[in-house]
């Protein structure tokens, strides 16, 4: 896989969360077995925030040799915080099981820019 491809599909699975975290948190909460978020406004900035990630993959994708910083803070720091996070607060508060899936989208996302980061180029 191309890091190029990669930096897609991050983006295209940040866009998939931020969307309904903006526009139905509510909803998305019950589907993963989670109260409704209070107040509402949480879950919409990290509705925000997700889709700030979404653009920059985009736009890390138009020219991933030039952008690879954003890559490492987005792809490898962002999504591998956010794996340990998910994982802590299933473990320590007893989030909603399916909570993991976000852990292993996130840690397998973090784990393979990291390697196609460290590859040498050229």
């Amino acid at each position: 896989m191309s890091l190029r491809t990669l930096a897609l599909l991050s983006g295209v699975y940040d866009l998939l969360l931020a969307v309904p975290l903006l526009l139905a948190a509510p909803a998305m909460a019950r589907a993963f077995g989670a109260p409704a978020p209070e107040p509402l406004i949480n879950a919409q900035l990290n509705g925000v925030f997700t889709l700030s990630l979404a653009v920059g993959y985009f736009w890390a994708a138009a020219d991933v040799g030039a952008r690879r910083g954003y890559l490492w803070i987005a792809g490898v720091l962002a999504k591998g915080l956010g794996c340990a996070l998910f994982l802590a607060d299933h473990v320590l508060r007893g989030s909603p099981a399916p909570f993991l899936l976000f852990a292993a989208c996130d840690g397998v996302l973090a784990t393979l820019t990291a390697i196609l980061l460290s590859r040498r180029t050229g």
